[in-house]
């Protein structure tokens, strides 16, 4: 069934070579606890008259510096606030006292207004970064053969719900249609549900899905890769239930918001989002248990005795928590599963949460809105809320996204697209395929030091979520 899939699947479209490229997963967790950025460089001002050492008394050396540009006097004033600092810190003190990790994450990714995600295409080489899809058309083709696979085990029903949580510019969901176009009967069963809060992103995933709106009372419209309704929603609530239901969330957990906290005398307090006396933002410790401490409790339960010794710190995700339930429970009485690959962890977070602007990192609370916030996830915590959920799924993994495509062929797949590319197209084939399961900069690159292709291969982890009736899901047999 798999070399079939794979032998069948297109190859009309390459990923073409550009400038340089990282993967989120290529680089190390950062969490700064200073709010204070690195002072801009301060340099003299032009100098009209210098006095030469050496020189006889009372000589001096003019210097003409009619024709060299002179920067304006450097300012001291501080830079105005962004709208949505001015938000954050209205929260802050309407509340009379400081937020949660979670809460001003969530504000500087979703703010309708000014969050990341909003209003801008973050995604690819002129983005913050880079994700699996846009490195290699392999990607989206492997996750179809996934589908298809588990399709089968489904029983071939005439008709799925397939969703795609957070899809990015919509690249996976296209690889994936154009890769299954031959098996007409998986198509023709889908309706797509794309759940997607952000506005701009919406209209990428229409336009590159190919889609005509069927009715402008309704988010719907058909995409002429397979001629699939798809449909757009804000949070997965929205999607209709009652389907047997397969669900998609490639690199959407780790920007769910996480809460932080750090050992004290006092016990485990969580970390907090304060302002300082300059008016800067600063992380300080709560003062008394919060809510989210009831979470905290759960997922040390979870933890293994000798993980708990050793902790300083951790982080949990309530949201990916109850998401994760709430997928389970659908899966349960729907029938389907779930497919998660994200970078992660097989065992408890204690301190990854990150900032990235331009492929760099930055500081976490420095000019939020303008720099994508993500944290490692924690499967453990994903695999126990979905086994408390529902006693009517089983879940798989996590193994290494290196384990997973190999083990549906994307060897054999790439080999057979280097039989019918240039040598520019080979070139991006290996390197894209390097990137996927490779660990570490890529032996065979002979171009520039800065291009090295870095391998995300065993830094990104599957897991699958299916109904117990359908049996082992491919590739965790």
């Amino acid at each position: 069934m798999l070399r079939r899939l794979l032998t069948q699947t297109s190859s009309r479209r390459f990923l073409t070579s550009g400038s340089p490229s990282f993967s989120k997963s290529s680089l190390s967790p950062i969490s700064s606890l200073s709010s204070s950025a690195e002072p801009p460089y301060s340099g003299s001002s032009t100098v009209e008259n210098v006095e030469e050492a050496g020189a006889a008394a009372g000589t001096t050396i003019s210097v003409d510096r009619s024709a060299l540009f002179s920067p304006p006097d450097h300012s001291h004033e501080p830079t105005p606030d962004s709208e949505l600092v001015k938000h954050l810190k209205s929260i802050i003190k309407f509340r009379g006292g400081p937020i949660s990790v979670a809460e001003y994450m969530e504000e500087v990714l979703t703010n309708p207004k000014a969050g990341f995600y909003m209003n801008r295409d973050v995604f690819g080489a002129q983005g913050d970064f880079i994700t699996s899809p846009e490195v290699s058309q392999m990607f989206g083709e492997m996750i179809g053969v996934w589908a298809v696979c588990l399709w089968e085990q489904m029983g071939r029903p005439e008709r799925v719900n397939l969703i795609e949580l957070g899809p990015g510019r919509g690249t996976l969901m296209v690889d994936l249609l154009r890769g299954t176009s031959k098996f007409r009967n998986f198509t023709d069963s889908l309706h797509i549900h794309l759940v997607e809060c952000s506005p701009a992103l919406q209209k990428l995933q229409h336009q590159n899905l190919k889609c005509t709106d069927e009715s402008s009372s309704e988010k719907k419209a058909i995409s002429s890769l397979a001629g699939t309704p798809v449909h757009w929603h804000a949070t997965l609530e929205e999607v209709p239930s009652g389907v047997p239901t397969i669900i998609i969330a490639h690199e959407f957990y780790d920007a769910l918001p996480v809460h932080q906290f750090q050992k004290s005398p006092r016990g485990w307090c969580e970390k907090m989002v304060d302002v300082g006396q300059d008016s800067q933002f600063r992380f300080v410790l709560s003062p008394q248990p919060t809510p989210a401490a009831l979470y905290l409790v759960k997922r040390c339960a979870w933890a293994k005795p000798e993980e708990r010794e050793k902790l300083e710190h951790v982080e949990i995700s309530p949201k990916s928590m109850d998401l994760t339930q709430e997928m389970a429970k659908r899966i349960g009485s729907d029938g389907g599963g779930a497919l998660i690959i994200d970078y992660g962890m097989d065992g408890i977070i204690s301190d990854s949460l990150q900032a990235i602007r331009k492929h760099k990192f930055v500081n976490i609370l420095d000019d939020p809105g303008s720099a994508d916030l993500s944290a490692y996830v924690d499967f453990p915590s994903l695999k126990h809320s979905a086994e408390e959920a529902s006693e009517n799924v089983s879940v798989h993994g996590p193994m290494t996204q290196s384990q997973f495509l190999g083990s549906l062929g994307i060897n054999f797949r790439v080999d057979a697209l280097l039989q019918n590319c240039d040598d520019e197209q080979a070139e991006s084939l290996r390197s894209g395929y390097w990137r996927l399961v490779g660990d570490g900069e890529a032996p065979f690159w002979e171009g520039p030091d800065e291009q090295t292709p870095i391998g995300m291969g065993t830094r990104y982890l599957a897991m699958a979520i299916v109904n117990r009736n359908h049996g082992v899901p491919a590739p965790f047999q």
